[in-house]
């Protein structure tokens, strides 16, 4: 499996950021073929006065390399990473790589 990380700065506008995240740029990435499970995050820092790194992380997984790089040169995938320039004004790193899982674990 192969996790496409998206790390978004913080934006000028988080409210705006949000608004459309959430109400367009989602159901386009949703569309990129092959793409097997999106999860998206706002990271929270362990001392409350300081401020996380990023503003969101977006993970997109796909089933190998060959399908992540098909996905994103499709039609959807070039208009999913188009669209990253009407909402992203703090910036985003890609970071790509093979997931491993060492063990599983149990919340209670």
């Amino acid at each position: 499996m192969i996790q496409l990380t998206v790390l978004y700065g913080h934006p000028q506008d988080p409210v705006a950021f949000d608004q459309y995240y959430q109400q367009t740029h989602v159901s386009l990435a949703k569309k990129i073929p092959g793409l097997k499970g999106y999860i998206a995050n706002k990271p929270a820092a362990l001392n409350p006065q300081e401020r996380t790194p990023y503003y969101l992380i977006a993970e997109l997984y796909f089933e190998n390399m060959e399908t992540l790089q098909a996905g994103m040169q499709a039609p959807e995938g070039q208009t999913a990473a188009a669209d990253t320039q009407n909402f992203a004004t703090g910036g985003l790193t890609l970071v790509i790589g093979e997931v491993q899982v060492y063990d599983s674990v149990s919340i209670r």
